[in-house]
């Protein structure tokens, strides 16, 4: 089953947000194929980060709970709040994309 993390970042967090990047993107790598894409919200200016949105298969919601605790942005207190849903993949556009590179 396939469930998006929706995080959003507490105030003022991007310091630790950058400081702990590293160590997240290790995190997402050593998912696998757990993890089916991510990648950051930003501000309005695209380069800001605040927050992230992952999408990842698991088991259960518990399962997917799990992954979203085990990141180091949640272990830092990065974020203020971490929604996991339940997620259904309806449209795959992906492959155009790469078309129009």
């Amino acid at each position: 089953m396939l469930f998006a993390l929706i995080c959003t970042d507490k105030p003022n967090a991007l310091a630790t947000r950058k400081a702990k990047r590293p160590e997240h993107l290790a995190y997402l790598q050593s998912l696998g194929d757990t993890l089916l894409f991510a990648g950051p919200f930003t501000e309005e200016d695209g380069e800001s980060m605040n927050g992230s949105l992952l999408v990842v298969e698991a088991p259960s919601i518990s399962a997917a709970r799990k992954i979203a605790a085990g990141d180091p942005f949640a272990k830092a207190d990065v974020f203020a709040t971490v929604d996991v849903r339940p997620w259904l993949w309806t449209i795959d556009n992906t492959n155009d994309m790469d078309e129009e590179e």
